[in-house]
C-alpha cells in the first residue's frame, strides 16, 4: 500500500484506488446495524459484478429484508457502480491485512459472503472461517497453472478450506478441485448468460438506433480499442456495399480518442454527443462515445464485431451479442476466456488474425444472408443452453438466509 500511495502521484486509476478506500470503515459503521441481516458480495471489477448481479437480484427478490453489501477491488468497477441500486451498501475493499479483515468482518458481521470468479483474500477468506460465516465463490473457474494446484501451492490452496461450497462453470474446474481433495464444488454454470438473457427479454428500444440504421444492414463493433479500430477502418473506408452501415463503441471514449477515430474515418460519422437535431439516417457511421447503452444496439446489429481481440489483455464480452443471435467476430487473442473458446469451437465466433482477414470475414457476413443465419442459429442455442445457473446456486444459498432473512 506504501507504494500504491506513490505511485498513486504519477496515476489517476491509482489516486481513485487510495482515496476511495479512506472512509471505508467510516461509511460501514455509518449503513449498517448490528440487528441487520447482510449479504456480502465481493467483485474485483466491472466483469465480476455483472455475473454476481443476477444473483444479487435474486437474493433481493426472495429476501427483501436482506441488506446487500457489494465491495469492489478495482476503480473500474466501484466508479460505475457505486449507485447500484439494489445494493444497500457500494464500497472498496480494504486491502487484505488482518487488521482490516479483523475490523471488517466485525463491522459487518455478514450472514453469507460470496466472491466471484477468482478472488482469494487469505485474510479475509481466514476471519470469515473463524466467525463460522459460510463463504461461497460463485461462477469460479480454474485451470491447471493456477498456485493451487502446484506442488509449492500448499499455503494458498490451504486457504480454499475456507469455502462452504463451490460453484464453478465447468468440469474441469470441477475435476481440479476434485484432484486436491475438495469435493464440495457443484458445475453451476456462468450467471452472465442469465444476465444477458434478461436485456433481451425486457426489449428497450432505442430509437436513434432505429433511425440511423433505417433499412440498412448493420454491423455493430462494441468495446473497441485502438488496435481493432484501425483494421476495423480500413475496411470502413474501403467498403463500396450500399446498404452498410456501422455502429462502433470504443472501450475507451476519451474525447482525444474518440476525436482521433472520427477523423480517420473518410464516410460520415455523427457522435452519440452530436445527434440532436441531425437526420441520422444520412449517416454511415455511428460512434457511441458514452456508456450503458452498448448491450442494447446489439439487437438491431446483423454481425458483431467484440473489440479487445488484438490486444495483450483479450476479447471483451461477446455474450451479449451472442444472447441477440448475432455472429461475432474477433481478433486472435481469445483464450483465456471459456465462452469464447466454446463459441469458436461451435463456430459460431469466426477470428480473424490480420487486416486482411478481417476484412475477408466481414464482406463474407455481408453477402451472404444463409452464412449469418447458421452463425446465429449456433450462437443463440448456445446461450439458451447455458442459462439457469443463477437458480442453481440460489437453490443452496436460500437455505443459509431461510432461518434470518
Amino acid at each position: 500500500m506504501f507504494f500504491i500511495k506513490i505511485a498513486a502521484l504519477f496515476n489517476s486509476k491509482l489516486q481513485l484506488f487510495v482515496s476511495g478506500r479512506k472512509n471505508v470503515f467510516t461509511t460501514l459503521k455509518t449503513k449498517i446495524k448490528s440487528s441487520d441481516v447482510v449479504v456480502w458480495i465481493h467483485a474485483a471489477s466491472l466483469g465480476e459484478f455483472e455475473q454476481g448481479r443476477p444473483l444479487i437480484e435474486e437474493i433481493k427478490a426472495k429476501h427483501p429484508q436482506v441488506k446487500i453489501m457489494l465491495t469492489f477491488f478495482s476503480p473500474s468497477g466501484y466508479e460505475v457502480r457505486k449507485n447500484y441500486e439494489l445494493a444497500d451498501v457500494v464500497c472498496y475493499l480494504p486491502m487484505d491485512t488482518m487488521f482490516n479483515a479483523n475490523k471488517f468482518i466485525k463491522l459487518v458481521n455478514p450472514s453469507m459472503a460470496i466472491f466471484i470468479k477468482y478472488e482469494f483474500w487469505p485474510n479475509y477468506l481466514t476471519t470469515l472461517q473463524s466467525n463460522k460465516i459460510p463463504t461461497f465463490l460463485v461462477s469460479g473457474i480454474f485451470s491447471q497453472n493456477q498456485a493451487f494446484f502446484k506442488p509449492y501451492g500448499f499455503w494458498i490452496r490451504k486457504k480454499l478450506t475456507t469455502f462452504t461450497h463451490f460453484f464453478v462453470q465447468d468440469k474441469t474446474s470441477k475435476e481440479l478441485l476434485n484432484n486436491i481433495c475438495f469435493n464440495n464444488v457443484s458445475i453451476a454454470g456462468d450467471t452472465r448468460f442469465d444476465r444477458v438473457q434478461k436485456l433481451v427479454e425486457l426489449n428497450e428500444q432505442l430509437s436513434f438506433v432505429n433511425e440511423f440504421k433505417d433499412d440498412s444492414y448493420l454491423l455493430v463493433a462494441g468495446s473497441t480499442w485502438e488496435e481493432d479500430e484501425t483494421k476495423l477502418v480500413a475496411y470502413i473506408n474501403t467498403s463500396t456495399h450500399a446498404k452498410e452501415k456501422f455502429v462502433i463503441a470504443p472501450h475507451n471514449i476519451q474525447q482525444k480518442g474518440i476525436d482521433k477515430l472520427k477523423n480517420s474515418i473518410t464516410k460520415k460519422v455523427v457522435l452519440f454527443s452530436e445527434m440532436t437535431g441531425k437526420e441520422l439516417k444520412n449517416y454511415d457511421v455511428f460512434i457511441v462515445d458514452t456508456i450503458g447503452v452498448l448491450a442494447k444496439i446489439y439487437a438491431y446489429a446483423d454481425v458483431a464485431y467484440i473489440g479487445g481481440g488484438y490486444t495483450k489483455s483479450g476479447v471483451h464480452n461477446t455474450l451479449e451479442a451472442a444472447t441477440y443471435g448475432l455472429p461475432i467476430v474477433i481478433g486472435p487473442n481469445f483464450k483465456k476466456f471459456k465462452e469464447v473458446k466454446d463459441l469458436v469451437s461451435l463456430g459460431g465466433c469466426l477470428s480473424a488474425d490480420n487486416t486482411k482477414n478481417l476484412a475477408m470475414l466481414l464482406n463474407s457476413f455481408y453477402k451472404d444472408e444463409k452464412l449469418r443465419l447458421e452463425k446465429s442459429n449456433i450462437t443463440k442455442t448456445y446461450v439458451s443452453q447455458n442459462l439457469g445457473a443463477t437458480q442453481k446456486m440460489m437453490t443452496t444459498l436460500s437455505n443459509y438466509l431461510t432461518d434470518e432473512a
